[in-house]
């Protein structure tokens, strides 16, 4: 795609994103609900004096004799103060002073968006520090939660300053790059997205207005500091840090989550030494906790509750001794239970990519990830994920593969993953891999996917694509089978094929071409 297109395509997308974050930060959030009783709006001094603009809600009664445990809930990207006020209430009525803030850059909050650097780790200490000279917190008992852009602070924070005892990080990341740079490929509509909220929300700092700039300009010779700028504000650098300050982390997130992919999180969580918890649910970013902030009844804050009851009040509810690794299908309405995150996908089923198939680049073939936010809420909603009809793909532009007839179920859970042997014609290229579940009238219903990019290759020699697929739970129903399309556009990301590339999948006879499926043990 040339760069005419691809600028085009991102102010288009940017342009949209905008539109739908502004709507949901200034209308939705503000209004959703009343100013809590006993709430005080209050100024905090931040890292090098800036003002964040929080609000304190305390037990009903508290008169200073007692101290409360404290929970600390900076707020998502683009939203206001407000955010946490329903879940406040109900956290403060149960025996918690909970102090939620402002992040800086955003809002009322002074400074500039840092996106999670090292101000904003700092913020939340000072934040901690404010409350405990200015309530009755107990300093032995603090915990901190938030969703999305608060979540990922919370962990930031939680690995830098032991007081932290106690985590819920709802639909955060935990690696950033993995997370909108994924396969070396630009998450453009989800980069957009977060650039579009913060311009109406907030004030970007210089710096981060130019990682944007050199994300959407595939700028090569910026990559590795974007790399080294993410690392810093991802809490998978400091896993040693963390499980050293053993705080107890619970992690939240949606199948469908177009920002942070749920991935990331899963190999964060197996990388955790001390008490962890990770919830899986049908959604895309920040959708499933989204009913919760309405005041409305919500499995993840009920979770999130009850985890900071028993690592902060020490109350014996039994979250400890449940499997500590809970999902539910996107298919199916049950919870399911595991002892940890390689027990999800028990059994491995291999589907060969036998052959040699050539496909032109620069053209979509109707396969694609869907829209950011709205494809993954339809998928939770009605279980309508993107959809394609298979027979009809063009195979000029598409490899399709596709497995047998499956006689059973076949209950997909976890990471699917491809090799297979790539051979292009160019030095660079991107390929966009499609799992769908394919009935019997070829109608495919995409089950994940995940976009693959490369550089500096040389042209005509052929090398090893390995692949990790969005991780998720599906079932495929009796009678369908499993298809693996590859083309080499979707909106979703930015693509890097130059004009008239090809690329040519193979599968060597001492190195077999498939995509393993990960399935739930029969």
């Amino acid at each position: 795609m040339g760069t005419q297109r691809k600028a085009l395509r991102t102010t288009a997308v940017g342009a949209v994103s905008a539109t739908l974050i502004a709507g949901t930060a200034l209308g939705l959030a503000p209004a959703a609900q009343a100013t809590p009783s006993g709430v005080r709006f209050v100024d905090i001094s931040g890292d090098g004096g800036t003002t964040l603009k929080a609000n304190v809600i305390t037990p009903a009664g508290a008169d200073g004799n007692r101290r409360y445990p404290l929970l600390v809930l900076p707020t998502s990207w683009g939203l206001p103060q407000v955010e946490y006020f329903a879940q406040a209430q109900k956290l403060a009525n149960s025996g918690y002073i909970v102090v939620s803030y402002n992040v800086r850059g955003f809002w009322q909050s002074g400074g500039e968006i840092e996106v999670a650097g090292p101000p904003d780790i700092a913020d939340a200490s000072r934040v901690i520090d404010w409350a405990l000279a200015n309530t009755p917190a107990d300093a032995g008992h603090i915990g901190m939660a938030g969703v999305s852009y608060g979540a990922g602070i919370s962990l930031l924070t939680a690995a830098h300053d032991k007081r932290v005892r106690a985590v819920a990080a709802l639909s955060g990341w935990a690696d950033l790059i993995g997370s909108i740079y994924s396969g070396r490929t630009q998450h453009v509509q989800a980069a957009a997205l977060l650039d579009g909220a913060s311009l109406v929300t907030g004030r970007q700092s210089a710096e981060v207005r130019q990682i944007f700039n050199d994300f959407y300009a595939s700028n090569l010779s910026k990559e590795q500091d974007m790399i080294n700028w993410g690392k810093k504000r991802s809490v998978a650098t400091y896993v040693d840090q963390l499980n050293k300050n053993g705080a107890a982390v619970m992690m939240a997130n949606a199948w469908g989550d177009t920002i942070f992919p749920p991935n990331q999180y899963a190999d964060f969580y197996e990388k955790l030494t001390g008490p962890k918890r990770l919830e899986f649910r049908p959604g895309d970013h920040a959708t499933a906790e989204m009913t919760g902030l309405f005041g409305l009844p919500n499995d993840v804050w009920t979770d999130t509750e009850r985890w900071f009851d028993h690592y902060l009040k020490g109350e014996a509810n039994g979250i400890d001794r449940e499997l500590p690794v809970r999902l539910k299908s996107r298919s199916s309405g049950g919870y399911e239970g595991y002892p940890d995150w390689k027990s999800v996908g028990a059994t491995d089923r291999k589907i060969a990519l036998a052959g040699t198939t050539t496909i032109r680049t620069n053209v979509n073939s109707g396969a694609d990830g869907g829209v950011v936010f709205l494809s993954s809420i339809l998928d939770q909603v009605a279980q309508l994920p993107p959809m394609a009809s298979i027979p009809l793909i063009p195979r000029l532009w598409a490899g399709v593969w596709q497995s047998e007839k499956y006689a059973t179920a076949q209950r997909v859970r976890g990471t699917a993953k491809l090799h297979t042997t790539l051979t292009p014609t160019k030095e660079s290229g991107t390929l966009v891999a499609y799992l769908y579940d394919v009935g019997p009238l070829g109608l495919g219903k995409l089950v994940s996917n995940a976009p693959y990019t490369f550089h500096g290759r040389t042209p005509g020699k052929p090398f090893a694509v390995d692949l990790e697929l969005y991780s998720t739970a599906y079932d495929v129903p009796a009678g369908h089978r499993l298809a693996l399309v590859v083309d080499t556009v979707d909106p979703l990301y930015i693509e890097h094929n130059p004009s008239g590339a090809r690329l040519t999948f193979s599968s060597p006879a001492n190195d077999p071409s498939y995509v393993s499926i990960p399935l739930r043990e029969q």
